[in-house]
């Protein structure tokens, strides 16, 4: 239902925002993953470029190329259905595929979830631009940002460490505060910078309460000898 909602309001956003009836299903058939849908429509309603529009899309995209990496190991599909299925590596089939605690019901969840979400998210995006004309404004009905939030909600759950939270913080300060001075579509991809920064000021950090010429922690590792020895005195 929560993706049905989304592929409504995507429908509704991506007609409101100009894009023909045409144009609007062909993104969620050949694109086919939500988040990089709302950013396309957004930045084109907004002004951008279509050249920008796109980066942001693909940058919000790359996330699905190392869901893919991991469900290539672990679904171990044929060379010939490896194209059709790398179409359904979204969010949702990547966690119900990790979640399995077999290969083959790890491939049945995914066929399941890509092929009944494909067709959900594909029918409720034509359902919303047929009937983006009857509902009107679409910022008066906040489905504008329908997909923003339902990505926000996604996310939130999973920046747990103090790492994340400043990843999260920083990209949200450039994004907002680049937003009355750079084109439409641009602050999102200034925005991705934001994990590099911290990761590099992590590092920093670290390095520098570590004290010069100090080695590395090492935890050695018992022999044979000694892990017998062990278990016979525990004994």
């Amino acid at each position: 239902m929560a993706v049905g909602l989304s592929g409504f309001a995507f429908g509704v956003t991506s007609a409101g925002s100009g894009l023909t009836l045409l144009q609007t299903c062909a993104l969620s058939l050949l694109v086919f993953t939500g988040a990089s849908q709302f950013a396309l429509v957004g930045a084109l309603a907004a002004g951008g470029s279509p050249l920008t529009a796109a980066a942001g899309a693909f940058f919000l995209g790359v996330r699905n190329a190392f869901y893919g990496l991991r469900l290539s190991q672990l679904l171990r599909l044929t060379r010939a259905v490896r194209p059709f299925a790398a179409q359904w590596v979204i969010d949702e089939t990547t966690a119900v595929a990790l979640a399995q605690p077999t290969r083959r019901s790890a491939r049945l969840g995914f066929v399941v979830t890509g092929l009944s979400l494909y067709v959900l998210w594909n029918l409720t995006t034509l359902l919303g631009a047929l009937g983006a004309e009857a509902i009107g404004d679409t910022d008066a009905w906040g489905l504008d940002a329908a997909g923003p939030a339902v990505f926000l909600a996604l996310l939130a759950p999973m920046l747990t460490s103090t790492t994340e939270r400043a990843v999260a913080g920083l990209a949200v300060v450039l994004g907002l505060g680049l937003l009355p001075v750079l084109p439409a579509g641009v602050p999102v991809l200034v925005a991705a910078l934001a994990a590099p920064a911290v990761l590099w000021a992590e590092g920093r950090r670290r390095g520098a309460a570590r004290k010069p010429g100090q080695p590395r922690e090492r935890r050695e590792t018992p022999d044979a000898g000694e892990w017998r020895e062990t278990r016979a005195g525990e004994r």
